[in-house]
């Protein structure tokens, strides 16, 4: 982080679990008739800060290669390691909230039949995030923002990728957090989205929303919020102008 910007702590917004009545006004599908931008929300990964699977992968990998840890260590290649980390039902869960680290960790242990301990594992699951230049772009136009629009990140993340990001890239103090694993709620559960506009107190079509990954911003567009898939900081400033949002 750059010395023109002093990030500190954010505030997570919790929610209702999944198991609850969806709360907030009725969105109708397809694109609402326009109106004037009041929230701008976030995704966090790979927008505010990038991250890869394959570091904490090819880590367990290599010490399950290791004649220390002995016969058994671990069962499965690289690519079932990633697709167990990445969008499995394991992972969903922890995201959700419905599994503690201990709990998530033992349930790997046990998949993967590893010889690590909790701590051993902590820094091999948590160290894959990396703040690049994109990042900070990303950031100092997000602050610029925040002095006319409610700004917010809404994210699919686990408990402990989130308390270690807090520590480590203190990025959280211009937005409202929305985390997954607060909320009981995943992108891109429809539910998660009319959350969002509760606690921002915004209609769907006074909302913009960017994220990295397609299929979630066709789930939020089908609310009628604005979404638009993030490519790169030059994308998405044009697209933050052609919403009317004014950028100084």
């Amino acid at each position: 982080m750059e010395d023109n910007q002093d990030p500190a702590m954010g505030r997570v917004i919790g929610a209702d679990r999944a198991g609850s009545q969806t709360i907030g006004p009725a969105l109708s599908e397809g694109a609402a008739s326009p109106g004037r931008i009041k929230a701008v929300i976030f995704d966090l990964g790979n927008v505010l800060i990038d991250f890869d699977h394959m570091i904490a992968v090819q880590k367990l990998f290599q010490q399950g290669s290791s004649p220390s840890k002995g016969p058994g260590f671990m069962d499965k290649s690289p690519d079932g390691i990633f697709n167990l980390f990445f969008d499995s039902e394991l992972t969903e869960l922890f995201e959700e909230g419905r599994l503690s680290g201990p709990q998530f960790f033992s349930r790997v242990k046990e998949m993967l039949s590893l010889k690590l301990d909790y701590d051993e594992f902590l820094p091999i699951w948590n160290e894959i995030f990396f703040f690049s230049e994109k990042n900070l772009s990303v950031y100092n136009l997000a602050v610029s923002l925040g002095k006319h629009y409610k700004l917010a990140i809404l994210s699919n993340i686990n408990i402990l990728h989130f308390e270690y990001i807090k520590r480590a890239f203190p990025i959280f103090n211009a937005f409202q957090i929305m985390a997954s694993f607060e909320m009981g709620l995943r992108k891109p559960q429809s539910r998660i989205y009319h959350r969002a506009l509760e606690i921002l107190g915004v209609s769907p079509d006074s909302c913009f929303y960017a994220d990295d990954r397609p299929e979630l911003v066709e789930s939020a567009k089908g609310l009628g919020i604005r979404g638009f898939v993030f490519k790169d900081v030059q994308q998405l400033t044009e697209d933050l102008l052609s919403s009317g949002i004014s950028i100084k």
